[in-house]
């Protein structure tokens, strides 16, 4: 016959056997080591640290400006007879441009030419009677007050055969100004005036502008703090200027810097300088806008990472270093300057040191890890 337990009866036999039974399980468990979890090993680019000389650059956005630029306007009035040149042509120094109708000008001339023949006749004859009163005066033939009298007169056409000949030569002059010649040599633009078309003596517009564009200028501003390091390299040797034209980086434009303004821009906290180029091929272009790179020196034996390398925290710039062991270590860096995705380090790298180029978003100090550069990261 099956023996009936009551319910309090069963809850003292559980607790009797408790024991038992929790130290089977802690024997169970120290039968064997407790084995801690693998932590798997990060996959991650790397690059080597470098030493090379390294271009010292500053970069700016510039204008191109022509090198000097000439508004041909007439000086005199009158009715354009012809133009020889076309728009856009290149002209040389010298160069005719213009004919103002020179008809009226040459009458002019000849009227004032006519006046100068007229008086240095009546100037002769003057002067012929001054010598025949002199020998008069002296034998007491006439008397001085006539003599002076026509000396007098003598000394009256005489001056007004010299304006004579000064209006002879603004007449001259006026006609010269018939033929309008190029000042410089350059490229004329738009044709404001056209045959036909009568000009008025400096008018208000010009009449073609002309712009020389060899050599021509590219001005830009860089931060004041640049200004003692490009004053002390222009002063050694010509600073070296390349203007890119749009994202043509493999072909730039080569200059030398030739200005520097004479005063720092308050307001922007800027200084204006000015590179001139030969332009030879005529890529750059009056109002064209450039990439300017302006290289100073060059630092020889520059510690070089790739930029993505370098991390910025709390307390600045730092950098995660691959060990022998395949593990990293956080080491602080300063870096000064970049170019072309490099970045100079002035202190905390040595070259050969391998670094972390990517993947360091997950990881830690001591961390272990992969490297996987691919086709990035730069040389392993």
């Amino acid at each position: 016959m099956t023996k009936q337990y009551s319910h309090s009866e069963r809850i003292r036999t559980v607790f009797h056997f408790m024991p038992l039974f929790l130290l089977m399980v802690f024997l169970s468990s120290c039968s064997g080591k407790a084995q801690p979890p693998k932590r798997e090993a990060v996959p991650v680019t790397a690059a080597s640290v470098v030493q090379k000389a390294v271009p010292v650059q500053i970069r700016a956005i510039g204008n191109v400006e022509a090198y000097s630029t000439v508004g041909i306007k007439s000086q005199i009035g009158g009715v354009l007879m012809s133009v020889h040149f076309k728009e856009g042509q290149d002209v040389n120094k010298g160069a005719l441009l213009f004919i103002i109708d020179p008809r009226p000008y040459e009458a002019a001339l000849k009227q004032a030419l006519a006046n100068l023949a007229k008086d240095n006749a009546q100037l002769e004859n003057a002067r012929e009677e001054v010598r025949r009163y002199a020998k008069l005066v002296k034998k007491g033939y006439v008397a001085q007050e006539q003599y002076d009298h026509i000396r007098t007169n003598a000394a009256a056409l005489e001056a007004t055969a010299n304006a004579d000949k000064a209006a002879v030569e603004n007449a001259q002059l006026q006609l010269k100004y018939c033929y309008i010649y190029s000042p410089i040599a350059g490229r004329t633009g738009s044709l404001i005036s056209y045959e036909g078309n009568l000009i008025k003596a400096n008018a208000d517009n010009p009449m073609v502008v002309i712009n020389q564009i060899q050599p021509i200028y590219v001005t830009f501003s860089v931060p004041e703090q640049f200004l003692a390091e490009t004053k002390k390299f222009m002063a050694i040797e010509n600073v070296k200027v390349e203007a890119v034209i749009g994202s043509d980086t493999s072909h730039p434009v080569e200059g030398v810097l030739t200005f520097v303004d004479n005063a720092v821009d308050m307001t922007t906290g800027t200084i204006k300088l000015k590179a001139t180029f030969a332009n030879k091929e005529k890529r750059l272009w009056p109002g064209l806008f450039v990439n300017v790179v302006v290289t100073l020196t060059t630092q020889p034996n520059a510690i070089v990472v790739p930029s993505q390398a370098i991390q910025t925290g709390q307390s600045g710039q730092y950098i995660f270093i691959i060990k022998d062991d395949l593990t990293v270590e956080s080491r602080p860096i300063v870096g000064t300057r970049s170019l072309d995705g490099e970045t100079v380090v002035e202190k905390g790298l040595k070259p050969g040191e391998k670094v972390v180029t990517d993947g360091q978003l997950r990881l830690v100090p001591g961390a272990k890890v992969e490297i996987r550069n691919g086709s990035q990261g730069g040389k392993p």
